[in-house]
């Protein structure tokens, strides 16, 4: 949402490229990488770290400027590129484990699943980004959102080392 108009709708069709060809990749291997908890641990870790830096672009301090003859900067195109493309690859994986659930084993249900999710970030990408910048409420209800998930991978991968032991009520969460 904070990245300059005329790099968002770039900025997001090559996001949505990315999210597209991430989650081909993951949904081939999913079962298998699923199978060790240290890919839940780093995966709950990065979505930790892309909430905060997310918190940090949406609600952080405004950047002042030093000088008159020096205007604040909007985040690069580079910069957009390589914030969306790392979100891709770490929400991806998430999206992809809830798809290949979903489906249970049914190759072409995963297919749509991940195509539907591929199109819908990518019609409403750009409404969201404005929508947000206007109501930063919705803002905090994503990060909330993605924080969930990525404690209950942390908590599942050290579940699955024996670090932690869940209660067989809540196990299904994790």
């Amino acid at each position: 949402a904070n990245f300059a108009p005329k790099h968002r709708k770039q900025i997001i069709m090559y996001g949505v490229f990315a999210a597209f060809l991430f989650r081909i990749i993951f949904a081939l291997s999913a079962t298998y990488l699923f199978k060790f908890a240290i890919i839940k641990i780093v995966g709950g870790a990065l979505l930790i770290w892309i909430v905060h830096d997310l918190q940090q672009d949406l609600f952080g301090k405004k950047r002042k400027i030093k000088s008159p003859t020096k205007i604040s900067k909007e985040p690069s195109f580079l910069q957009g590129m390589y914030k969306v493309i790392f979100a891709d690859i770490t929400l991806s994986f998430d999206n992809v484990i809830g798809v290949v659930g979903a489906a249970k084993d049914n190759f072409g249900l995963m297919i749509f699943g991940l195509l539907l999710s591929v199109i819908l970030i990518g019609t409403i990408a750009t409404y969201f980004a404005d929508y947000i910048q206007k109501n930063k409420w919705i803002g905090y209800v994503g990060l909330i959102v993605i924080l969930i998930v990525a404690v209950q991978l942390v908590i599942g991968g050290l579940n699955d080392y024996g670090v932690l032991q869940i209660n067989e009520t809540f196990e299904r969460y994790f």
